[in-house]
């Protein structure tokens, strides 16, 4: 675990930092960009959570774990010959995606259909949901990009693609169940 005795160290003042295994890189790094998007999308998850009671926010509970499992996996650069990735450093787990998975095919057969593209918004939480799948999705297109250059656990991608269709679903279903969607009505105000 991570004991913090002092938050700042004053290293990053000139535009590093350190990754997991003590590398420095400059802090504009496309690997730090990445689980920086992470980091992001967590803390708008946490918002949404102000929002939801019940299922939605254990749902929530445990994908902000993930999202912290998901940024130490990335922020850990693996080795090219690596084997074993749950005997070293903590990676996301093929596992992980496959309970998003569960959970998209719960919550959508209670939807209603989908009739038109949906605009963010409805309820406060679906908003924020909405928010945070975009900000999953930047980090989902950083981590396609890092994969392009570097070794990474290639769960870490599809896990991001799984949640960024996760909340969709989520948006919708706490937009009671799709009947409060706010829908794209194209070309409304010419």
């Amino acid at each position: 675990m991570v004991k913090l005795d002092k938050i700042y160290t004053g290293g990053g003042d000139k535009g590093a930092t350190s990754l997991g295994d003590g590398t420095r890189v400059p802090k504009h790094d496309l690997r730090v960009e990445a689980y920086g998007a992470v980091d992001e999308a967590n803390a708008v998850l946490g918002l949404a959570r102000l929002h939801v009671t019940g299922m939605a926010d254990e749902m929530l509970s445990r994908i902000q774990n993930d999202l912290f499992d998901l940024g130490a996996d990335l922020c850990r650069p693996q080795k090219p010959d690596a084997e074993g990735m749950e005997d070293g450093p903590l990676r996301i787990l093929p596992s992980q995606s496959a309970r998003l998975e569960s959970e998209i095919d719960s919550m959508n057969t209670e939807l209603a259909a989908l009739t038109s593209f949906i605009l963010p918004g409805g309820s406060a939480a679906s908003a924020h949901l909405h928010h945070g799948r975009t900000v999953v999705r930047r980090a989902e297109r950083l981590v396609a990009a890092l994969i392009e250059r570097e070794v990474v656990n290639p769960e870490a991608l599809t896990y991001l693609n799984r949640l960024s269709d996760h909340l969709f679903v989520a948006a919708r279903f706490l937009n009671d169940k799709g009947g409060s969607d706010v829908l794209w009505e194209p070309g409304a105000n010419r």
